[in-house]
């Protein structure tokens, strides 16, 4: 529905799918049109929302991929190569291929729910379609959680950065600091389709940065002893690996592929839904061969010792380049996250109120201080977690192991699916579904206790710094 035609309803008092009732999306209903109490709305109530409509609807597909791009490729590409020292060469390489084609076709179910439930307009409202208001009420909170653990993760990764780069005696909780007040402003812009516009830099700063890794690794290895065929790398999983090792090892590459779970709010911005399928391929196709290049060559360049995050493998030096040239995608990448979970939290409480649009004063100022405060969790959540793999890990295994399989599995059968799963036509993607089902259920359950259990272990040990304190994060 074009927004010119929208704001005819709006002038006669209603206004569609763009406007839904809150109630109705917690039991996945279909949403009633938007009726003042008056019955009708002001000249200047309606030019609000045609403007709000008109700037909520203008990602295409080749936007929607950019976006995609800022939200996916970041943290996870980071924190590969020692996926691959953990698991070895070949299950490395084989888990990293395999999950990525999971991804895609996971986000192609959630893109046809999307289709065929247009007012759904994030994650939460497909869960009040599958359980009414628990299940929306579930998703909600594991939505929320997961947002705020990749916020946190780029305040992180953030001040990791920032204490190379510096050298400085700094304590590190100044520049957790920094990181979020950065990662604070990037998010004010709450339209996806201006985000989009950083994307492209966003984009070449990843990129970059892995380059310069890669080659500097490459370069460092090569002129050391023996030349490359002496790295310690190896085909198969490292001796000694536990199972706690070994689930976090996977845990962090199923965090690579955690797009799905933004996709309703990405679609939801889009004027031609149908075209998400190009965006989810273009996306899937890219990350595939990132990730697996990126783990593979580093893993190959650097063996059994390389860091996480991949890029304080590169030497003194070239780290610092590598974090200066990768500062956009942290912090870029990072603020998106924010603002998804601030347009699904502003949505919801203004759901019949132009305040929703924040296109007036009163709706940037609930922006803001909506913003604010998911900053501020997400800087205390860095503090308390202060090490990369980890935090990575239980976010994967709490949350993304439901926005990427078992949610998407569940979707298929209840809300895609026609006609029976033993015809013809569904025995196979009822097989796939039940099998992707259960790969989500045994990341859940196998994947946070290994996470949880790591992290006691390295309290214990005292091989991490405790939270709120100045030394360098892990």
């Amino acid at each position: 529905m074009h927004s010119d035609s929208m704001a005819e309803k709006a002038g006669n008092g209603q206004l569609a799918d763009k406007m839904p009732h809150k109630d109705a999306l917690e039991y996945g209903e279909t949403p009633p049109q938007y009726e003042p109490e008056t019955g009708k709305i002001s000249e200047e109530e309606r030019m609000i929302i045609d403007r709000g409509l008109k700037k909520f609807s203008r990602l295409g597909w080749k936007r929607l991929t950019v976006v995609l791009i800022v939200e996916a490729i970041a943290l996870g590409s980071l924190t590969l190569p020692s996926s691959f020292a953990t698991l070895g060469m070949v299950a490395g390489v084989i888990t990293c291929v395999c999950l990525g084609f999971f991804a895609i076709y996971t986000s192609y179910v959630v893109g046809q729910v999307k289709l065929k439930f247009p007012h759904v307009a994030h994650y939460a409202d497909a869960g009040g379609l599958l359980a009414g208001r628990v299940g929306y009420e579930i998703v909600s909170i594991m939505l929320i959680l997961q947002l705020v653990f990749l916020v946190g993760s780029h305040c992180l990764t953030g001040t990791i950065a920032l204490v190379t780069i510096t050298e400085s005696d700094v304590c590190s909780v100044v520049f957790g600091v920094v990181s979020a007040v950065i990662l604070l402003l990037l998010a004010l812009p709450p339209s996806f389709a201006e985000v989009a516009i950083l994307g492209y830099i966003d984009f070449a700063s990843i990129v970059a940065a892995i380059l310069i890794t890669m080659i500097g690794t490459g370069i460092k290895s090569s002129n050391a002893p023996g030349g490359l065929s002496a790295v310690n790398w190896s085909a198969w999983p490292k001796e000694g690996v536990t199972f706690a090792d070994a689930f976090i090892a996977c845990t962090n590459i199923i965090f690579a592929y955690s797009f799905a779970m933004c996709q309703f709010s990405f679609m939801d911005e889009m004027h031609t839904p149908k075209d998400f399928v190009k965006s989810i391929w273009s996306l899937g196709l890219i990350e595939i061969v990132i990730y697996t290049l990126t783990g593979a060559l580093i893993y190959a360049f650097v063996g059994v010792d390389v860091k996480s995050p991949a890029l304080l493998s590169a030497g003194t030096t070239l780290s610092k380049v590598a974090f200066g040239v990768g500062l956009p995608v942290i912090f870029i990448s990072g603020s998106i996250n924010s603002t998804v979970l601030g347009r699904m939290i502003h949505g919801r409480v203004f759901a019949n109120s132009t305040i929703r649009f924040i296109n007036t004063k009163m709706g940037w100022i609930t922006w803001t201080a909506l913003i604010t405060i998911i900053t501020i969790v997400a800087f205390i959540v860095a503090e308390v977690i202060p090490f990369f793999n980890d935090l990575l890990s239980i976010s994967s295994s709490l949350f993304v192991s439901g926005f990427t399989f078992y949610l998407p599995a569940i979707m298929w059968f209840k809300l895609v699916r026609e006609g029976s799963w033993k015809s013809r036509k569904n025995i196979g993607p009822s097989i796939a579904n039940g099998f992707i089902f259960a790969m989500g259920i045994l990341t859940l359950v196998g994947g946070t206790y290994a996470s949880v259990y790591d992290i006691i272990e390295n309290y214990r040990k005292g091989a991490v710094r405790g939270p709120f304190t100045c030394s360098m994060p892990e």
